[in-house]
């Protein structure tokens, strides 16, 4: 059995002299160049930017789903870049949760069965009365033994956010979790993520283009050419559009 020694920054996450170079010589690509960002616990933080801003590129490379060329990643006090390959997938299993446009449900898994896979792989149990929250709040409590074709794409990301949230991680990244979804559901999904923020202390660090998802962060972070431009604390959909305008965004 581990024992969750807590948290000695009130970050989540930090970027540091991040850089990210694919490529050599002349056909180098800078994804990302020199960033510092720092994303706050309990905080819903979206980033934004044209395309080939590297707003992806900062969120996979935050979430250890990627490695800097140079520069250092943290995870609350955790250097990710001290880590081996194992520790970093041991580091994203049990402190980090992923929402992603195209849900990454097993289809042969019923949605109970989607939601307790990351806590079935780490050979724990549910906490029940916490899987029940999470059940309740995400309104799937009368189709967890549908599977995923058996669900419309809105059911099908509340599964995905929910198995973000079963482990109580302590940041949760999602990449355009949206994207795929009508704007009905897409109003649901951005707002079971909100209520993880004010209702369980989540913190959330979402890559979105769509400036009306970004309006329901706290907070939202704008990338050009690799580096951070601008910041704007209580977005609008309309303040976030103009910014966006001025950086030539979509």
């Amino acid at each position: 059995m581990t024992t969750t020694i807590p948290p000695t920054t009130t970050l989540a996450a930090r970027a540091v002299g991040a850089s990210k170079i694919y490529g050599t010589g002349d056909t180098a690509v800078r994804a990302l160049d020199a960033i510092n960002v720092e994303f706050p616990r309990a905080q819903y933080t979206a980033i934004m930017g044209p395309s080939g801003s590297g707003k992806s590129t900062l969120l996979h490379c935050l979430a250890g789903l990627d490695t800097l060329t140079s520069g250092h990643v943290y995870l609350g006090d955790i250097d990710l870049s001290t880590l081996s390959d194992k520790e970093v997938t041991r580091i994203r299993r049990d402190r980090v949760g992923f929402v992603f446009q195209t849900f990454n449900l097993l289809p042969t898994l019923t949605a109970i069965e989607n939601i307790t896979l990351p806590l079935a792989l780490a050979g724990h149990k549910p906490d029940q009365a916490w899987l029940d929250r999470i059940i309740d709040t995400v309104s799937l409590r009368d189709r967890l033994e549908h599977r995923p074709s058996e669900l419309s794409g809105g059911q099908q990301q509340r599964v995905a956010v929910a198995r973000a949230l079963v482990t109580k991680p302590e940041i949760i990244f999602a990449d355009e979790p949206t994207g795929n979804l009508d704007s009905r559901s897409s109003a649901e999904i951005l707002g079971f993520l909100q209520r993880a923020v004010e209702e369980f202390g989540q913190t959330i660090v979402m890559v979105t283009h769509d400036p009306i998802s970004a309006s329901y962060s706290n907070r939202v972070v704008f990338l050009a050419d690799g580096h951070i431009v601008d910041e704007l604390l209580d977005p609008t959909a309309d303040a976030v559009l103009g910014k966006m305008r001025n950086l030539g965004g979509e």
